[in-house]
């Protein structure tokens, strides 16, 4: 009894908070908001002297030293792009990008979502050290975005969402790319060979048929992350690499699993029938011992019959959502506002990330979507308009986590990553506030107003119903 209470008291409503994709974008606000009012607190000195914590892991000369803010925005959130890669194999292997015509469409509004605001953030940075900072306002938060249409319910469509879902993970891994090749210095070519070695193990175990998860997180985390991370690379690179080494087929198919499943139920219930035969002869311990024994059988099929890559995806998602998400935001989002700060509004790196955020963002998606259909390269997913796509656009400029990210990478300067968080805060904000307030009024049905003339719908009366003899 005090299990089941504990279940439905407890448990249940923990496992529906994270089950819903709203929780994620509230969560995140929230840890913003509290990262600022501790920065802005008499706390303000103890939360920017505590991510300077420095933690070090290695041995002999292969030693990791790191501050704990690198290690969260290196380490941590390398799960995170990670479970990027993992989503983006799935939707190559099996959902959206699975086809040319399918993946034209949010490739495309990929490709202007990135380069229209990298272009108007250059426009205000030219010819000043601050110009580095063009790949902040390029990447969209899909957590975010996407926290915000579902909080819309079903005033959007489905494919709405999907739409989006596969522009972000473009979107991100554009970034990823701009990290690499942009954002890369002082690149060590032993390591990067040792980190290309344990690359060639992880595919070669996927040619093979190696299904442990355990074995891929091995070599993944203790081979090829830890080697890329030396090389001077990025270890985000290595986690979305790793990603695609993961096998996404079945150990055993649908069919072959049903059969396996219908014989399994039948000897469990042949031994149940067995039991009830039985009177003094009957071993309750030795045939309780036999069913659990059939039952776990049931599991390990399960396991069978998904793919590693999918378990993983489920595995890591309340990981990284409810705890590294929350985190980063926590640890990066808290700036201190003096008096400068508001001055900063005004700085081109400000106007350059808010301008590229908002508008650049907006004009490339729309823009760049309304190409693919007009080359009729692709179309819009069925139940979209036009009016959708414009919502997209402006949600789009939800820059959260990934400008974050990219600005701590872009800048040494410090007065240059305040004024760079400030303009990702109010242009998250913006666009979150404009986008889901756009959608849910162009969602709203319109009252039926008779013409002229024309007499109004009466209701009609209800009837009881007349008895039968």
């Amino acid at each position: 009894m005090k299990k089941s209470a504990l279940d439905i008291y407890l448990l249940l409503p923990i496992k529906g908070f994270i089950e819903k994709q709203t929780s994620v974008g509230l969560l995140l606000i929230f840890s913003a908001i509290l990262a600022m009012i501790i920065a802005n607190s008499p706390l303000a000195d103890q939360y920017h002297g505590f991510w300077k914590q420095y933690i070090q892991f290695g041995f002999n000369d292969a030693v990791l030293s790191k501050n704990l803010l690198h290690w969260i925005n290196d380490g941590l959130m390398s799960i995170f792009f990670f479970m990027v890669g993992l989503e983006l194999k799935r939707e190559i292997m099996q959902g959206e990008l699975s086809t040319l015509r399918g993946a034209a469409l949010p490739v495309g509004a990929a490709i202007g979502g990135m380069l229209f605001p990298a272009l108007i953030y250059y426009f205000f940075t030219s010819g000043s050290p601050a110009v580095s900072g063009w790949g902040i306002p390029m990447a969209t938060d899909i957590a975010f975005a996407l926290g915000l249409l579902y909080l819309l319910g079903d005033k959007v469509p489905l494919t709405l969402k999907v739409f989006l879902t596969a522009l972000a993970i473009v979107d991100d891994l554009g970034a990823v790319l701009v990290i690499a090749l942009f954002y890369t210095v002082d690149i060590s070519m032993d390591n990067l060979a040792m980190g290309g070695f344990f690359l060639l193990v992880l595919f070669t175990a996927n040619y093979v048929g190696i299904r442990n998860t355990i074995f891929y997180a091995i070599v993944g985390i203790g081979g090829l992350w830890m080697a890329v991370m030396l090389s001077g690379v990025h270890a985000t690179i290595a986690a979305v690499i790793a990603a695609f080494a993961i096998p996404s087929t079945k150990k055993i198919n649908a069919p072959l699993f049903l059969r396996k499943v219908k014989l399994l139920s039948y000897q469990i219930k042949k031994q149940l029938k067995l039991q009830r035969t039985r009177e003094d002869e009957f071993d309750d311990e030795e045939d309780r011992d036999k069913i659990t024994n059939m039952i776990e059988k049931f599991s390990s099929l399960t396991v069978d019959a998904t793919p590693p890559l999918q378990r993983l995806e489920h595995a890591l998602h309340p990981l990284v959502s409810f705890v590294i998400l929350p985190l980063f935001a926590f640890a990066n989002a808290g700036v201190t506002l003096t008096s400068e700060s508001f001055a900063f509004l005004q700085s081109p790196v400000t106007l350059g990330v808010v301008s590229g955020l908002i508008l650049g963002k907006f004009v490339g998606v729309v823009l760049f979507t309304r190409l693919m259909v007009f080359l009729k390269i692709s179309q819009l997913p069925k139940g979209v308009a036009w009016k959708h796509v414009y919502g997209v656009g402006i949600l789009a400029g939800i820059g959260f986590t990934m400008s974050f990210f990219i600005t701590e990478l872009a800048f040494i300067n410090e007065d240059f990553r305040i004024q760079a968080k400030m303009g990702i805060l109010v242009a998250s904000l913006l666009a979150g506030i404009t986008g889901y307030l756009y959608l849910w009024f162009i969602s709203k049905k319109p009252k039926k107003v008779p013409a002229k003339g024309e007499p109004k719908e009466r209701t009609a009366k209800k009837t009881k119903p007349q008895k039968t003899s």
